[in-house]
């Protein structure tokens, strides 16, 4: 991976910077995504003086298609040369039952989660094509697997990125590209936090009695599928911690 262009979304916390930290101690060069332009700045700072890479940021909100487009045809001809596209920008907002949720904040949650993705995919993915090299990484969940208590809009949404995910390593199909789904079990990052409106004890209480992931395990995750070799395609990966089996069945020690 070393020297290969990498572009990530969501970059500034949890999976993404994760993402970001491991790609660039492996040599490779990377497109940063956020809207906290502070964080994104003082990740470059470090990750450039930690391993030599070159980074350059584009800090823009997903769900605005038009700064999306924008900001990816300002890039210079050497960045436009992606090699691997993680599409890892997302959230959930709220633990509302389906009758009783907030609509502007699925908004948010759709816009981000599906819509942003294909945003994305739309502008990257053709000239992945037309160099006949690239990757797609898409950050799902477990909870596209089955709807849980206080879940269905987000479930719905990453739902939906199995099947886009699904429907693009079909419409390639017949090109050298591959397209990964990695679907995270519990992850303890601030993503838990805004689920919970910025309530970090509720959060914290989330996780009681269990070690979750981190995002840097998922980040070991992306980055093994994209360091496979060329004629290898890792469709899905299903990663979870240890004493969890399903979206909704995990052991939590009491004590703990």
């Amino acid at each position: 991976m070393k020297g290969k262009i990498v572009f990530i979304t969501g970059a500034s916390s949890g999976i993404g910077e994760g993402c970001a930290r491991k790609f660039a101690s492996q040599g490779s060069d990377l497109i940063l995504n956020a809207r906290n332009v502070a964080k994104l700045e003082e990740l470059k700072v470090e990750l450039e003086a930690k391993y030599g890479v070159r980074i350059c940021l584009l800090p823009f909100d997903v769900r605005d298609r038009n700064a999306a487009t924008m900001a990816l045809a300002s890039l210079p001809e050497e960045w436009k040369r992606i090699d691997v596209l993680v599409n890892n920008a997302g959230l959930v907002i709220g633990v509302d039952k389906e009758f009783e949720g907030n609509l502007d904040e699925w908004d948010i949650v759709i816009d981000t989660n599906i819509k942003a993705l294909l945003a994305m995919t739309r502008i990257v993915v053709p000239g992945m094509v037309e160099r006949g090299h690239g990757h797609i990484i898409n950050i799902g969940s477990i909870a596209g697997d089955a709807a849980y208590p206080g879940g269905s809009v987000y479930c719905a949404t990453k739902a939906a990125v199995k099947a886009l995910s699904d429907g693009l390593r079909i419409d390639l199909v017949d090109t050298p590209l591959r397209v990964t789904n990695i679907k995270p079990g519990m992850v303890e990052t601030n993503f838990t936090v805004v689920r919970y409106r910025g309530d970090k004890d509720a959060a914290d209480a989330f996780y009681k009695g269990i070690r979750p992931l981190t995002g840097d395990d998922i980040a070991e995750t992306v980055y093994y599928a994209a360091s496979a070799p060329e004629h290898i395609q890792i469709a899905e990966v299903l990663v979870m911690p240890t004493y969890q089996a399903t979206g909704t069945i995990s052991y939590k020690k009491k004590d703990c």
